[in-house]
């Protein structure tokens, strides 16, 4: 029961690293932007939903107020700085890495060092039984609601027509542009659903890994090892690496806690070995 009850607990992590980790992969895998700062959404998305659940009492009043903060502030860094830089990775990374530690500085000067924790709501608090295994409601939840999110983003850019023009856009702008589609405005629209995912993930974690200062770099180093082990702009392999990661991190802080980060670190220097674009990369 100690292995079931394992593993249960890394696929819901997975799971929420899966939120972090697409929205990654499709800012940095699909459009092509090498964005440093997303740790910081999710920062920032936790703040600012572990504050307003607490002040109005409302979970989801958190959650919408942890999205749409994160979309406005994606949308913002996208328009006013990172669309000048397309193509131009350096300077992305230097831009990018800018603002995550402004951000981080903005988070600690705004709400202190103390560590927060979002009370679970009541309908969500307590465990499911099946036999002689319990598991929390709360991390249930999280697990299927990531595979909603899963199922959904891959229907929209794998099955419509919006889908298409964003792989259009991706691969040849220009023609894409000539055949009617408005390039920047979409690259706008995937960035702030992409900062949108990461400000999911920081509100739903809050309850279960708190927020602090430093969340931002650890969920960052967590979401970068997923898109490279999965490989870039893949969202099957977003999804499988999330899982690998979600794992290897449970189980590696449960057998040798000073170890945890080998847990992960070593198996992903040996998959790039053999495929250096990940396991799904193309």
């Amino acid at each position: 029961m100690f292995w079931i009850t394992l593993v249960a607990n890394g696929v819901a992590f997975g799971m929420l690293l899966f939120l972090i980790g697409s929205g990654l992969s499709l800012i940095f895998g699909v459009m092509r932007v090498v964005n440093l700062a997303h740790g910081s959404y999710y920062l920032i998305g936790a703040y600012l939903g572990t504050g307003v659940a607490a002040a109005t009492n409302s979970f989801l009043l958190g959650i919408a107020a942890g999205v749409v903060a994160t979309m406005l502030l994606g949308v913002v860094m996208q328009t006013a700085f990172l669309e000048r830089f397309g193509g131009q990775i350096l300077a992305q990374v230097l831009l990018t890495m800018g603002f995550l530690l402004l951000l981080a500085d903005l988070s600690l000067w705004v709400w202190g060092g103390t560590p927060q924790i979002l009370a679970i709501p009541d309908a969500l608090s307590g465990s499911v039984r099946a036999g002689g295994f319990v598991f929390p409601r709360y991390r249930l939840f999280i697990s299927l609601l990531s595979a909603l999110v899963a199922l959904a983003l891959y229907l929209v850019l794998e099955r419509t027509r919006l889908g298409a023009q964003v792989r259009a856009a991706v691969d040849d702008p220009e023609m894409a542009q000539g055949l009617g589609v408005n390039v920047p405005r979409l690259s706008t629209a995937m960035f702030a659903l992409g900062a949108a995912l990461a400000g999911l993930a920081g509100v739903l974690g809050s309850p279960i890994l708190g927020v602090f200062p430093g969340a931002d770099l650890e969920i960052l180093t967590l979401a970068l090892a997923v898109v490279i082990i999965g490989g870039l702009g893949s969202f099957p392999g977003t999804l499988v690496g999330s899982l690998f990661v979600g794992l290897a991190d449970n189980i590696g802080k449960a057998l040798f806690p000073e170890l945890s980060y080998i847990a992960f670190f070593a198996p992903m220097a040996l998959i790039l070995a053999v495929r250096p674009r990940g396991l799904f990369g193309r």
